[in-house]
């Protein structure tokens, strides 16, 4: 894929907490960015260093690659390829929170939207995180949230708004796409978008974190199997809209996690559109295989079209 930092630039980060706002300078080919000036708040200890492990098993024929023990997280912006739509989407590979599925829920779904005029920023973000590293608010709705992960993602939307300029990107038209438990985080963010989950370390956490628009493909963690949506995924009617996407007979997560969602989403009056299949089980990413749900995307296009965040 050819990779670039749109308005082809790296984030010139500075060593201290008190920094002024990351900011976009030219530079050739492309890098992975961390996001965080210094240290990440809240950094919770790993068992070894980052590694990335290719699989020995096929996937619709290829191998993938998994990244675990990733202790700074980083964003890498893929500039659009032809016309430049103007939409940016933030993408949330999944993993369980133990690994992150880098190409096959990451860059594989860079090459697409980029080959749509869409901008793409892949977010790396903390991963181990067992138990979780869920904290506990018990005022007064009982909120569990993957603390690290979300506290990553915030961070990576507030950035991405800050430099829209830089990034030709239109600050009003940027969305969260996530899988699996990139799908989670995308119903977190679009339900816990207003709450402070970290101090604010320079002047791009004055941006909003609400995503203008949500994808959460085969998610989990909606709903804690008994029908009800999980107390920590406050849906209301500031939720963006939103695309689900999901298998029947996905035996990880459960049909139920869209549904559960979804009904939820209807009753806050979010706009909301959901795909459920037959067949296609769990973490198939965007590569071609028998089943019709491998063809998604198109359907995902015509949503971003009906919902005018991409315009021809």
């Amino acid at each position: 894929m050819k990779l670039c930092i749109a308005a082809l630039g790296l984030l010139a980060l500075c060593a201290s907490v008190q920094a002024e706002t990351l900011v976009w300078q030219p530079a050739a080919g492309h890098t992975q960015v961390p996001i965080w000036p210094g240290t990440a708040p809240d950094l919770q200890p790993v068992p070894g260093p980052e590694t990335a492990k290719v699989s020995e098993k096929l996937l619709a024929g290829k191998p993938a690659t998994a990244v675990t023990n990733v202790t700074q997280p980083t964003m890498t912006v893929y500039a659009p390829t032809g016309k430049n739509t103007g939409a940016a989407v933030i993408v949330i590979p999944g993993g369980g929170f133990q690994i992150l599925a880098i190409d096959l829920e990451g860059t594989e779904t860079c090459d697409w939207l980029t080959s749509r005029g869409i901008t793409c920023v892949l977010l790396k973000y903390r991963v181990p995180s067992l138990p979780y590293d869920w904290r506990c608010d018990c005022r007064p709705h009982n909120f569990e949230l993957s603390v690290s992960s979300l506290q990553d993602l915030q961070r990576t939307v507030r950035l991405v708004r800050a430099q829209a300029a830089a990034l030709h990107v239109d600050p009003h038209r940027i969305g969260v796409l996530g899988y699996s438990a990139g799908g989670f985080l995308v119903a977190e963010i679009s339900t816990n978008f207003d709450r402070h989950l970290y101090a604010p370390v320079d002047a791009a956490d004055r941006e909003s974190a609400r995503p203008d628009f949500a994808m959460p493909i085969y998610p989990g963690h909606l709903t804690r199997g008994d029908g009800k949506l999980n107390p920590n995924i406050p849906v209301s009617a500031r939720t963006p809209p939103t695309f689900l996407l999901q298998a029947e007979d996905d035996y990880v997560d459960g049909v139920d996690q869209a549904l559960v969602y979804y009904t939820a989403l209807a009753q806050a009056k979010v706009p909301a559109e959901m795909h459920l299949y037959a067949h296609g089980g769990h973490a198939f990413g965007l590569r071609p295989a028998a089943n019709p749900i491998t063809g998604w995307s198109k359907l995902a296009e015509a949503w971003l079209h009906t919902i005018g965040m991409v315009r021809d």
